[in-house]
């Protein structure tokens, strides 16, 4: 009885959040290892972030320890916590997503003494790893020349459509000749998983080397607003086909309608409530004015990105594009020092960016890549993976460098990554096809940075105009 009583007041007097802070600065610890090391060999940061994770979950894994056990599950254990509220049979629910021996060691681990000290610390990692590429892509958008974007619009629309098309051709004929066995199903979500893009990265890589203002970073930018839209078509279509066996034209109608409807708003509406929510927040200090305003702007223009079923990093790269420091100007003239909605913002995206990485290479399960068949597959799927993307180069004008554009497009990272899991849970895609299509999605993600810096470095891409 006294002991019981000892460890209720000893945790009465524990502040409960301790654990989520150690082990969220241990993941910030081991990405600023990585970041120093990948600037000591001249790579990009991103890489040594990635690798860095890969280390770290791959290590940690094999020593068992409990929280990168649920880290490399990612969401999907998130799924088994909020099924098991609902009064399902953790048991059951772990099975039906995990298999039996997984599924053991997770109901393990979130039903042991320290489950919910785990939990807590995974989804706060989880938490801060969505809105790191969040801001991410937001300093992206600020950085971001709209008339720039106009320009070379008719540029982005055609890399975009090939490089969704010819990815999708290719990954559906890699996936027939490499797997005759598979069903027509199958081979259609390996095609839609080639044709996604992941733009983090490339904008990551972008920034670091002051490229992202070039012609061939707007490109590749607007690429990627138009790559989300079609990717989701593709989604739609392939979904509708296996769930319902007929595609469903109401559904790719309301996406198409929708995305369409969030950026036309964007444009139209999104200028209007910022000059409104300046002249309020204008009353504040201003360094508060401007952060106040980017924050509850962007986090709003991320939601209804979801909301019209896009990606929240495309509603906060339309945030970056439409706020301006520009929208202040009346209420700093009694400032003596300018300062900027990027300098405000950019400590949040240092801190948090790479977490975000970090947590990308930690869900990368090196163990998986051990049999022969799932490493020929996953070969033959890269080389149509890059191929396709390097193809979508090929829409850009003749002026411009079509390999940096290409280069741009190859990364998957973790919209690859959610095309899988979705194919995954439909029963189309069994755990070998999985593991190949997760190394695919790596080497893609992990490549891309020192190819893009090196092409750039090789020629330099032309600036554009300010």
């Amino acid at each position: 009885m006294n002991n019981a009583l000892a460890m209720t007041e000893q945790g009465l007097h524990g502040d409960p959040i301790a654990p989520v802070i150690l082990g969220v600065t241990g993941i910030l610890f081991f990405a600023v290892i990585g970041r120093f090391l990948a600037r000591r060999f001249g790579q990009p940061t991103v890489l040594g972030e990635l690798f860095m994770g890969i280390l770290l979950g791959n290590a940690a894994w094999y020593l068992e320890v409990d929280l990168i056990t649920v880290l490399r599950e990612g969401p999907r254990v998130f799924e088994l916590v909020s099924a098991s509220l609902s009064g399902i049979s953790v048991h059951e629910v772990a099975t039906a997503i995990f298999g039996a021996d997984k599924g053991n060691e997770i109901v393990r681990i979130i039903s042991g003494p320290h489950g919910g000290e785990v939990m807590q610390v995974a989804q706060t990692v989880d938490v801060f790893s969505r809105y790191g590429v969040i801001f991410l892509l937001f300093v992206v958008g600020l950085e971001t020349e709209i008339s720039e974007m106009r320009r070379v619009g008719a540029d982005s629309i055609r890399v975009a459509v090939l490089g969704v098309i010819v990815p999708f051709a290719f990954g559906f004929a890699a996936a027939g000749l490499l797997m005759p066995e598979l069903s027509l199903n199958s081979m259609l979500f390996v095609a839609a998983t080639l044709g996604a893009t992941s733009v983090g990265i490339t904008a990551n890589v972008l920034v670091e080397l002051g490229r992202n203002r070039s012609v061939e970073g707007h490109i590749i930018l607007g690429a990627a607003i138009c790559d989300d839209v079609l990717g989701l078509i593709i989604l739609a279509v392939v979904s509708g086909i296996i769930v319902s066996g007929s595609v469903d034209l109401l559904h790719i109608g309301l996406v198409v309608f929708m995305s369409a409807l969030f950026v036309s708003g964007a444009a139209v509406f999104g200028p209007k409530i910022v000059q409104f929510s300046a002249a309020i927040m204008g009353r504040l200090d201003i360094v508060e004015a401007k952060m106040f305003t980017s924050y509850l702007f962007v986090m709003v223009l991320a939601w209804i990105a979801n909301l019209a079923g896009l990606a929240t990093i495309v509603g906060a790269f339309a945030a970056g594009v439409v706020l301006s420091d520009s929208y202040f100007k009346e209420y700093e003239k009694s400032r003596k020092n300018f300062v900027s909605i990027r300098e405000l913002i950019m400590p949040l995206e240092v801190v948090l960016v790479p977490i975000f990485f970090i947590l990308m290479g930690i869900q990368v399960k090196l163990e998986s890549f051990l049999s022969v068949p799932v490493l020929f597959v996953a070969g033959g799927l890269l080389i149509a993976a890059i191929l396709g993307k390097l193809a979508s180069g090929l829409g850009a004008r003749r002026q411009v460098d079509r390999l940096v554009i290409g280069i741009g497009m190859i990364p998957r990272g973790e919209v690859g990554l959610v095309f899988a899991a979705i194919g995954r849970a439909l029963d189309v895609i069994d755990d070998a096809l999985f593991s190949a299509i997760v190394l695919m999605v790596m080497v893609t993600t992990l490549i891309s940075p020192p190819l893009l810096k090196a092409a750039i470095n090789r020629r330099g891409s032309r600036m554009a105009p300010d």
